[in-house]
């Protein structure tokens, strides 16, 4: 499990000063570039190899909202990788209190510029599944 933290900033709430919605899948966001940094990828080397990661599905569910000025951490595990797809699971936390602001979901597949499904170069499959293994591994024990 791979995990960020961050503080909510003013621009990412509503007229209540609540977390707007769509900033969470941001969130996501970042906790997945932070997951292939940790693989040793760059997404900007993925990219310049031709390869990009659209989502193909996505989940939220919202239980607890995040406010302006607080700290919160998005934790993500990868539950599902093959060369084709991947796929996270997502947990945002509000430090202030601990409690679960949001569960998530994404399913990326890998696709060339032109949107077709592509399967992975082993460089980039081997990193990404060096991490996932010894994830998988630290959930069973």
């Amino acid at each position: 499990m791979i995990t960020i933290r961050d503080k909510v900033r003013f621009v990412e709430t509503d007229m209540m000063g609540v977390v707007h919605h769509a900033n969470y899948l941001r969130w996501f966001e970042m906790g997945r570039v932070a997951y292939l940094r940790a693989c040793g990828i760059s997404l900007g080397e993925l990219m310049a190899d031709g390869v990009i990661f659209p989502i193909t599905e996505v989940r939220a569910k919202y239980k607890n909202s995040c406010t302006f000025d607080d700290d919160f951490e998005v934790q993500v595990k990868m539950n599902a990788f093959n060369k084709a797809k991947m796929e996270f699971d997502y947990t945002v936390i509000r430090l202030r209190d601990g409690a679960v602001a949001v569960e998530g979901h994404t399913r990326n597949v890998f696709t060339d510029n032109e949107g077709h499904i592509v399967r992975l170069k082993p460089e980039w499959y081997d990193k990404i599944q060096k991490v996932y293994a010894a994830d998988k591994a630290a959930e069973e024990m």
